[in-house]
């Protein structure tokens, strides 16, 4: 029989997973909890299966409860699910990037074995995500005992798994910033600097399409080193002294995100360079 999950916390996260353990016959779903009533009903009707709750006290046991809340609501859920809850023997694990399972460490107190697991994606359109969930990466982190349950039943939704070390997962969820969140901003810095030269924002765009998707194949494909190129690859730091003093000149901050960009970009060149 598929172990029981319960479900804390219903929001994109907890909905598409939810969905998918319960699709997929990995977990027996089994309660549902979120802010309100309503909203627990809601999740169920989209998860399609599971009873919605109003308080954790009236939850029934299971082997395995789903912390799908926000960083900040982690630590404190978890003290009061210990509270409310007999955790012996049971799995407790969470969703979140930027926090590793030490943050359940009342549930581990109570006696029960902790995890985290993170789905490397976007979930802003959970219909989407759970109708192509199959191949995604999850960083997964925690107590082997907990990993050992939890990973044939991620299997069965198709992650992907990729074991983390705990003390770096900080950095491990900055990474996922810089490769999607940072991009963004740079981007915008490129978008913004060709329309400040009279560039119609329009063919703004066209202009830095090809160098952007260009540039990432090449990374993705032959690693950095080798996708590097541009005036600090070739050494040439009069001209990178010229633009980040011309490009301060037009905008002070964006002046400042080019200076801070010189400095990592010459370690990214000496690499190149075998150095």
């Amino acid at each position: 029989m598929a172990p029981t999950l319960n479900l804390v916390g219903a929001g994109h996260v907890g909905r598409v997973l939810g969905r998918l353990f319960a699709g997929s016959g990995a977990f027996a779903l089994q309660d549902v909890l979120t802010r309100s009533l309503s909203s627990a009903q809601e999740a169920v009707a989209f998860i399609g299966a599971g009873t919605a709750c109003a308080r954790l006290e009236t939850m029934r046991p299971a082997q395995v409860w789903l912390l799908a809340l926000g960083d900040d609501a982690i630590a404190p859920g978890c003290a009061a699910l210990a509270a409310a809850q007999p955790l012996a023997g049971c799995v407790v694990f969470h969703c979140s990037g930027a926090k590793a399972s030490t943050e359940l460490q009342a549930a581990r107190e109570a006696g029960a074995l902790v995890a985290s697991v993170h789905p490397v994606r976007s979930f802003a359109d959970p219909d989407t995500v759970a109708a192509s969930f199959a191949g995604t990466f999850c960083g997964i982190e925690g107590d082997p005992a907990a990993l050992a349950l939890l990973e044939p039943c991620l299997a069965a939704i198709g992650a992907q798994l990729v074991r983390i070390d705990p003390a770096a997962k900080t950095v491990y969820h900055a990474a996922a910033v810089f490769a999607s969140n940072y991009l963004v901003t740079v981007l915008d810095a490129a978008l913004r600097a060709y329309q400040a030269a009279g560039v119609p924002e329009a063919v703004a765009r066209e202009l830095a399409r090809p160098l952007a998707l260009e540039t990432v194949a090449n990374v993705m494909r032959i690693g950095p080193e080798a996708a590097l190129s541009g005036p600090v690859a070739r050494g040439d730091l009069a001209t990178v002294d010229r633009q980040q003093q011309a490009v301060a000149a037009w905008d002070a901050p964006t002046g400042r995100l080019y200076q801070a960009l010189v400095e990592p970009t010459k370690v990214l060149a000496r690499r190149k360079r075998g150095e």
